[in-house]
Formats: structure tokens, C-alpha cells, sequence
């Protein structure tokens, strides 16, 4: 009997125990990127049976009798782990990440697989996202030399070239969007300066102007002032409809402009797209966009919501780099702790679903953030004071049990 207290008192103070370690464990990496707290789960240990139950006996007019049974101690049953996600705080480092919502970053490091809501990513030395501290790359999927995409392909750490060169892209097409004044008299005109990028990456200005040769109707005309350049079927009509939208464009026939530098000649078919123009009573404010970059070098990025990493040129071009993957899981609680806030797969927490962000569940992604612990201190302390009351409440009745003890010995005497 006295065992049986003293037993019990014993298995509460290994379970107190344990709760403070998990509380000393959650306060320690209060300030850990991406950490989750975890919390003891207890249940009572198996019942010794004084006494069984016993149905009523209505012939003894004797009702039914509750079992009597003496509990065996507590038992720290679980430790689960709270995957409420943290909050997200700005650093102003775009390799930094947080995910807002489901999923977790894939880092891997040519041997195995990690995955991690710590988004504390820099770029090492041979230009991909890598955690520092453990020198794991960050898996995605990267873009080809166009910038394309292709997610059913395997995974591959995400590099991102700063200082990488990008050649020049002439020129091919120009838009034509904006208005022209409705309420314009015949023969008013209007010009817009249209930069073009030759096979060379040099910038040339040409010039547009529009000139009202009726109702509904405008000519246009490409001219340039630099020496040496040549334009032939720069000239056409464009009307418009009594609502004020294209109703027909007609020109000469393919733009094409000799530069006279010995760069290629640069052919715009139609001479340019005008079907986004209106005429409408307002002021003209047309304008000429001409695709097209010269030469230039990679000198930041940005990550959007959904994990597309998008290069920033020297040149003011973008292109997209890469993407960044997040992987799922059937059940989050049965993942592994790995330590330096990397987690892998156990047999209960079903293996990785991996795709790309804000799909499937997966939460988008916050750059230039870092989600930070989700630890309650209040909660921990408040637990603290539990724990050491209950730890120290079973101290007392080891002591009482062992007092009990002696004056059984004592009876002797």
C-alpha cells in the first residue's frame, strides 16, 4: 500500500520533470526563427481493481455497485508539437522568407532532404539560396535561359547569378496604347518619342506623329533626326469607330529601320500595334512602347507571393530566375526534430507533398520576413508555476510515504 503511494508520488515527479524540460525547451528558442513550441500531454497510469463492479440484484433488492479501483501514478504520455504559425517580422533582406499560412521551405544538401519553416536563406558564394548555418540549398524549380518554368521537373537548388551578364534584345514589336483627342481640329498634330534597342543594344529615339486628316481618321508617321538611319513603310491610317475604338489600321507594310551602325535592320510588322488606342474628348496622350533591352547585368531580385524568384537587369529588364518549392504533409505533428530547425518525415507524418506556393494548401510566401517562434511566454510561465507545484507536491508525499515507512518500522520497537 505504502509502495503504491510512494510509486505513484515518483511517476509524477519523472512527469513533472518532463513537463519543465519541454518548458525550459520552448523559452529557450523563444527568439529561434521558425520555431514551434511543444506541449506534454499526460495520462493516468493503469488502475489497481480493489473491488469490480456488479449489476443490480432486484431478487436481493440490492442495486449495482461501482468498481473500486487505486490509480498508479501519471504518465507523460506525448510531447505534441503547437504548429500555430509565428509572426512575421520584417528584416529587409529579400533572401529572407516567411510563409504565411501551410508548408514548409525544402532544403537538401545532395544527400537528404530537410524541410523547415526557418527562412533565414542568403546567397553563398557560387550565387544559390542556401541557409547559412547549415549550408543546405533551398530546392525549387530553375528557370531556363527564357525564363520559363517547368514544375514537373526534379527539384534543384535555386541559383540566383548577381552580376551574371544578359545580352541585348532588339527591338521587334512597338505598342501603341493611349488616346487621341477626339475634339481635335483636322490637321492637328501629335508626337510621341518611341525608344528602340538595335541587334547592337543601342537605344535610338524615333518619333510618331499623328496628324487628324478627318473624321474618325489619323495618319501616322515614324521619322527620326539621327544621321544615318533610314525608315521605309513608316507611314499609315488608323479610324476609329463613332464609340471611339480602332476600326481599322492599315499601313504601308512592315516597318523597317536601317540604323546605318552596322547593326542588323529592325523590322516592326504593320509598323506596330495601334488597336489599344481610343479617341475619345480627352487630352491626346499616346504613347509608343518598343520591346526590347540592351545589355546589362543581374543586380538584385525579388520574390513574389507565390515563390517566383524574378531577376532585376542593370538594363531595367526582369526575368524570372527560379521557384521556390514548399512541401506539405498529411499530419505535421509526426515530424521529426533534426535540430538547427530541420524536420524530416517519420512513418506518421506521411511523406512530403511538394508544389509550389499558395497551391494545394500551401500558404504564399512573405520575403524580406522572417516568422519568428511561436512561443507564449505568458502561457509558459503560467505553466512553469504548474509544473513546479505539481513536481513539488509529489515530493511532499514521498516524503510523507517514507515518514509513514519509519513509524512502520518503528512498531517494533
Amino acid at each position: 500500500m505504502l509502495n503504491r503511494s510512494m510509486a505513484s508520488a515518483v511517476s509524477g515527479l519523472k512527469a513533472y520533470q518532463t513537463w519543465l524540460d519541454v518548458i525550459g525547451n520552448n523559452i529557450a528558442n523563444l527568439a529561434t526563427p521558425g520555431f514551434k513550441a511543444s506541449r506534454v500531454r499526460f495520462e493516468d497510469v493503469m488502475s489497481h481493481t480493489l473491488r469490480g463492479a456488479s449489476v443490480p440484484d432486484p431478487a436481493q433488492g440490492r442495486g449495482g455497485r461501482n468498481p473500486a479501483q487505486v490509480g498508479l501514478g501519471v504518465l507523460a504520455a506525448g510531447i505534441d508539437t503547437d504548429y500555430a504559425p509565428g509572426t512575421p517580422t520584417a528584416t529587409g533582406k529579400m533572401s529572407h522568407m516567411a510563409i504565411q499560412g501551410e508548408g514548409y521551405f525544402v532544403v537538401a544538401d545532395g544527400f537528404r532532404t530537410y524541410y523547415t519553416r526557418d527562412g533565414s536563406f542568403d546567397l553563398g558564394i557560387d550565387g544559390r539560396l542556401v541557409n547559412p548555418s547549415t549550408g543546405l540549398y533551398v530546392m525549387g524549380w530553375q528557370a531556363d535561359a527564357n525564363g520559363a518554368i517547368d514544375t514537373s521537373q526534379p527539384l534543384s537548388p535555386i541559383r540566383i547569378p548577381i552580376g551574371e551578364e544578359m545580352d541585348a534584345m532588339p527591338s521587334m514589336s512597338i505598342v501603341i496604347p493611349g488616346n487621341l483627342n477626339a475634339a481635335a481640329a483636322t490637321g492637328t498634330t501629335y508626337t510621341t518619342d518611341v525608344t528602340v534597342i538595335d541587334s547592337l543594344g543601342f537605344r535610338h529615339s524615333v518619333s510618331l506623329t499623328f496628324e487628324k486628316t478627318g473624321t474618325n481618321t489619323w495618319s501616322w508617321t515614324y521619322s527620326s533626326s539621327e544621321a544615318g538611319v533610314t525608315l521605309t513603310n513608316a507611314t499609315g491610317t488608323v479610324e476609329f469607330d463613332d464609340q471611339g475604338n480602332v476600326l481599322n489600321v492599315t499601313s504601308a507594310g512592315d516597318l523597317t529601320i536601317q540604323w546605318g551602325n552596322g547593326a542588323a535592320d529592325t523590322v516592326i510588322p504593320g509598323g506596330g500595334d495601334f488597336t489599344r488606342l481610343t479617341q475619345l474628348a480627352a487630352g491626346s496622350d499616346a504613347v509608343g512602347v518598343a520591346d526590347g533591352w540592351t545589355a546589362g547585368a543581374l543586380t538584385s531580385f525579388a520574390i513574389s507571393v507565390d515563390g517566383v524568384v524574378t531577376g532585376i537587369y542593370s538594363n531595367g529588364a526582369t526575368k524570372a530566375l527560379g521557384q521556390i518549392a514548399l512541401a506539405t504533409f498529411a499530419n505535421p505533428g509526426g515530424l521529426l526534430k533534426e535540430g538547427q530547425n530541420l524536420l524530416s518525415p517519420s512513418p506518421n507524418s506521411g511523406q512530403a507533398v511538394i508544389g509550389t506556393p499558395v497551391t494545394g494548401g500551401r500558404g504564399q510566401i512573405a520575403a524580406g520576413y522572417l516568422e519568428m517562434s511561436n512561443v507564449d511566454l505568458a502561457e509558459e510561465f503560467t505553466n512553469m508555476i504548474l509544473a513546479e507545484r505539481g513536481f513539488q507536491a509529489n515530493s511532499r508525499v514521498v516524503t510523507t510515504s517514507d515518514e509513514v515507512l519509519q513509524d512502520l518500522v518503528n512498531l517494533k520497537r
